[in-house]
């Protein structure tokens, strides 16, 4: 028989590894999306950055509870997750909150270098001056390219195999034919995250030679001096997703051939990955905004004068 989780063990262990990962990363994501939020009710609108930080932020937050549920039922009470419809919703809405918090960060990342980068080039002067006019578009893609994935992958999913059927010896036949009819969906998925990823190198690159550039002919003032800490501030965000990226890639061809194979050691660092990144890149960017910055400083100041009187 398939390898599978001891749950009095390893997976009580990780089950407890990713509960906390994703605690820790849904915390992180309310935070950005409360202050944003907060922000939005004072001045009654947000510029392009805070949009996408705000939608970035709800959705980590929501695939980190719905990969967490998920994650819960695989491990603890499997025969309760291959019954219809509950298969269906969480693997589908898993799959579009994924979609979109990949898809958003590719949008932020070329939204840092439109902003920040310095080219003469003429197109690249026409999308500076067009940028926040096609944040909302771009969002809006985002929303629609995860919505067309979960369609798809609703519709993949053999839904009489997701009965209500829950005998154990049963049971990983179902997940194996399950399993087996989303190659078409990670090959779909797989082609948008490759287009994604080459936005996200090319921002990269590109914010790299104007940062080089600018080093280059820098001179001794204040102006040269933000514009360089700007340069590096938005490299850091964007190296710290083009790492994820590189590892939610990784994962998704692993998954592609482990899925099938009861590999459970090796699903398991998949999803440590899964729930980790997205916490630490909200960090950086939580860093990386003077105003969530600011305002995560005086949290934390308020909670550690509250334990000195203590």
């Amino acid at each position: 028989s398939p390898e599978q989780f001891n749950v009095t063990s390893f997976g009580a262990t990780s089950v407890a590894a990713v509960t906390l990962q994703a605690l820790a990363g849904m915390w992180i994501n309310a935070f950005i999306v409360s202050v944003i939020c907060t922000a939005w009710v004072k001045k009654t609108t947000l510029n392009s950055n805070e949009k996408i930080l705000l939608l970035l932020g709800s959705s980590r937050f929501w695939y980190l509870c719905i990969s967490w549920v998920y994650y819960f039922l695989l491990i603890i009470y499997p025969n309760y997750l291959y019954v219809q419809p509950t298969f269906q919703l969480l693997t589908v809405t898993q799959r579009f909150f994924s979609c979109s918090e990949v898809s958003v960060s590719a949008c932020l990342c070329v939204f840092y270098c439109t902003k920040i980068a310095n080219f003469r080039n003429g197109f690249f002067i026409y999308l500076k001056v067009k940028i926040d006019r096609m944040v909302p578009w771009l969002l809006l893609g985002s929303l629609l390219f995860s919505l067309v994935i979960g369609i798809l992958l609703y519709e993949s999913i053999d839904k009489p195999q997701c009965n209500n059927s829950t005998g154990q010896e049963n049971l990983w036949k179902v997940r194996i034919k399950i399993d087996e009819q989303f190659f078409p969906i990670y090959l779909i998925t797989g082609f948008g995250y490759v287009t994604l990823f080459m936005a996200v190198i090319l921002s990269a690159l590109l914010l790299l030679f104007s940062l080089w550039r600018h080093k280059h002919n820098m001179q001794t003032n204040s102006m040269k001096d933000l514009s360089m800490d700007a340069h590096i501030k938005a490299m850091k965000s964007i190296l710290s997703f083009f790492v994820m990226y590189s590892i939610n890639f990784i994962s998704l061809i692993v998954t592609m051939i482990y899925s099938t194979g009861g590999k459970s050691a090796m699903m398991f660092l998949i999803y440590v990955f899964q729930y980790t990144f997205p916490g630490i890149h909200s960090l950086i960017v939580i860093f990386s905004n003077p105003r969530l910055k600011n305002t995560l400083l005086r949290i934390l100041l308020c909670v550690k004068c509250k334990v000195c009187m203590r």
